[in-house]
């Protein structure tokens, strides 16, 4: 048997070796194309997009990459040729997407690159609704129902006091019992943890208590550093089993929460019993009067040790607090000399006015100037808070400045301020 020649042998090898190399040249040209398509596809998605504006846009719920890819489009937020030529599928795999329903807003000139990476990201717009401290649950309902991106209709309405003032952060169709629903939740782990923590010897037999209270102070002051030194005061007269003599609790028994009360609290007022006149009635009033916020509540729960059981304003948004009578009655001294010097201000400043428009009148006639002997308007409330909050407690027995009128209150005798902005 012959053997196969060196030359056969050589002829061969040379043969496979050209095989190789062409398919080598085969692939690299491939993966040259497919290198420079890539290069292509990634300049063609990062380009500037045909979007004039911000706009916003919503991407509907159970949405396929196709469907999404038309709205972008339909939206004039993606070019329909460059979206042709990629293919949405493609870029699906490449951005690794999973669509996210909601809303979206896209800037001016966004690249289709940018638009899947924020889709993909799930940065979907989010709306805002502020609850404040203080307002009565009828006063929240009404704001969700005043809010259109909510949807849906209230199906249970809460009590006075079961929701925490805040913030709430929600999504486009979210329902207005589902934020409801959590504000409620947020207002009972706040007052499981706090009362847990509560300090000893309180006055209270239960949280539904200590939020009734809660509410009180909450409408009593508006300046934070002052909601313990308040809580104290009447978690004092409770002690004391004096009445805690609130003027907010006497609207909330008039309005029951529905609106604010469009006039003075008048003597009448003061007068009539209500489950609510903490004038009339010993100890809480049956519920809540509004929504007291976290400070409220913690300063209910932990109020500063404190002999104080009188507070009046002090003219300057707060309030001076006293121990004894005797303070508290020079303290009702200062506020009634405020409260005269700021009529008198206000006097001044209308008398200027009226000369100043009598002067700039066409018919050059004198306009009468404001002698100070007007008629007084009727009798106002002691409540309120900003910006001079009342005194919520017993008076002094002097006599009164020109703005105070006194009335008898359980047998004593109450300077009553004639005009004062009241907190409702």
């Amino acid at each position: 048997m012959s053997l196969p020649s060196r030359d056969s042998s050589s002829r061969k090898g040379r043969s496979i070796f050209s095989v190789i190399a062409r398919l080598f040249a085969i692939l690299v040209a491939f993966a040259v194309l497919a290198g420079a398509a890539g290069v292509a596809g990634w300049v063609m998605a990062t380009a500037d997009g045909p979007l004039a504006e911000d706009k916003v846009v919503n991407i509907e719920k159970g949405s396929t990459s196709e469907q999404i890819g038309q709205t972008l489009v339909d939206q004039g937020v993606v070019d329909s040729g460059t979206l042709a030529t990629l293919g949405i599928t493609v870029l699906r795999r490449f951005f690794d997407l999973e669509p996210k329903a909601g809303e979206y807003e896209f800037t001016a000139r966004s690249s289709l690159a940018d638009v899947l990476r924020k889709i993909k990201r799930g940065q979907i717009v989010t709306y805002k609704v502020s609850i404040p401290e203080g307002f009565t649950t009828w006063q929240v309902l009404e704001r969700l129902k005043a809010n259109d991106v909510l949807a849906g209709e209230i199906e249970t309405v809460p009590a006075e006091g079961e929701l925490l003032p805040d913030t709430y952060v929600f999504t486009r169709g979210r329902t207005r019992q589902s934020l409801i629903d959590q504000m409620k939740a947020a207002r009972q782990e706040l007052v499981d943890r706090l009362w847990e923590g509560r300090k000893e010897g309180l006055p209270f037999k239960s949280p539904e208590e200590a939020i009734i209270l809660a509410s009180i102070v909450e409408k009593e002051t508006g300046k934070a550093e002052e909601r313990a030194q308040v809580a104290g005061v009447f978690i004092n007269r409770l002690k004391k089993g004096m009445r805690l003599q609130s003027d907010p609790t006497i609207i909330y028994g008039i309005t029951q929460g529905q609106g604010k009360l469009e006039r003075p609290i008048y003597r009448s007022d003061i007068r009539q019993r209500t489950d609510y006149n903490t004038y009339q009635i010993d100890g809480l009033p049956p519920t809540p009067i509004a929504n007291p916020g976290r400070a409220s509540i913690e300063a209910v729960l932990n109020p500063i040790g404190t002999d104080y059981i009188y507070f009046v304003a002090d003219g300057s948004g707060g309030h001076a607090f006293a121990v004894t009578l005797d303070e508290h009655n020079e303290n009702v001294k200062k506020w009634r000399s405020w409260l005269k010097d700021q009529r008198e201000l206000r006097e001044e400043q209308e008398a200027r006015e009226d000369l100043r428009a009598s002067l700039d009148s066409s018919t050059n006639a004198a306009a009468p100037l404001p002698t100070g002997n007007e008629a007084e308007p009727a009798p106002a409330a002691t409540g309120g808070v900003t910006p001079a909050p009342s005194t919520s407690t017993e008076e002094a027995t002097a006599e009164p400045a020109s703005s105070f009128e006194i009335v008898q209150v359980s047998g004593r005798h109450v300077p009553i301020p004639r005009s004062k902005p009241t907190r409702q």
